[in-house]
C-alpha cells in the first residue's frame, strides 16, 4: 500500500522542451493502471491486486492485450479509458526527449514481439509490457506493485490450476478486429508493423 501512495505523489513540475537539433519535444512517460476487478479494493490492503497497466507518451497510451492471432496485440487508446477496466491511478515514470516519428516507429518495432496469441496471464502479460517499454524508454521499470501476483504466480506456478498455467485473458469480442484500409486493427487501433499483411 505504501508503494502505491509513494507512486501516486507528484513529481516535480517540469516543462516540455524542445530539442535545438532534432526538433523532438520532450514528454513524461505514465503509467495508466486499470483495476480488473472490483475487489482490488480490498486486496490492495494485503499488497496485490488484479492490474492492467499502459504506458502514456505524447498523448496516446498504449498497451497489450490476448487475441487468438498471430499478429500484434499492441493497441493504442485516449489515456485513463481504456475500454473494459476501471483507472485507478496514473505514476509518473520520467520523460522522454523522441519525435513522435521516432516513437512510432519504435511502437510498431515491438509489435513483433507481443503477438495477441502469446498473451499469458503469468508470463506475459499487459504488466510485463509496460515494464519493458519503460526500461527501453528511460531504463527504469514499472512499480513491482503493479504485476506483483503474476510474480508471485510465477514463483508458485505449481501450485496454480493448469487452466491458469496455459490460459489467456480474452477482451470482448466487440473490441476485436476491425478493418481498415489495408490495416487490421485491435481494440480500436492495434499498432501493426508497415510490413505485416492487410
Amino acid at each position: 500500500m505504501e508503494e502505491e501512495n509513494e507512486a501516486l505523489r507528484s513529481s516535480p513540475e517540469r516543462k516540455a522542451s524542445s530539442s535545438s537539433s532534432s526538433g523532438s519535444e520532450e514528454s513524461q512517460v505514465i503509467l495508466n493502471v486499470y483495476d480488473l476487478t472490483p475487489a482490488n479494493q480490498y486486496s490492495i490492503w494485503f499488497g496485490f491486486g488484479i492490474f492492467h497497466s499502459g504506458i502514456e507518451v505524447q498523448g496516446k497510451e498504449y498497451g497489450f492485450g490476448a487475441h487468438d492471432f498471430p499478429i500484434s496485440g499492441l493497441f493504442e487508446v485516449e489515456p485513463k479509458s481504456c475500454p473494459g477496466f476501471i483507472y485507478r491511478c496514473s505514476v509518473p515514470l520520467g520523460y522522454l526527449n523522441m519525435p513522435p516519428s521516432e516513437f512510432r516507429t519504435f511502437v510498431e518495432s515491438l509489435a513483433s514481439e507481443y503477438h495477441g496469441n502469446t498473451y499469458h496471464l503469468i508470463s506475459k502479460n499487459c504488466n510485463h509490457f509496460t515494464d519493458d517499454i519503460s526500461k527501453r524508454l528511460i531504463g527504469k521499470g514499472i512499480p513491482g506493485w503493479v504485476n506483483r501476483l503474476a510474480r508471485l504466480g510465477a514463483f508458485c506456478s505449481c501450485l496454480l490450476p493448469e487452466s491458469l498455467q496455459v490460459s489467456t485473458v480474452k477482451h470482448l469480442p466487440e473490441y476485436y478486429a476491425a478493418y481498415s484500409g489495408k490495416r487490421l486493427f485491435y481494440f480500436f487501433n492495434a499498432v501493426l508493423p508497415p510490413d505485416s499483411p492487410p
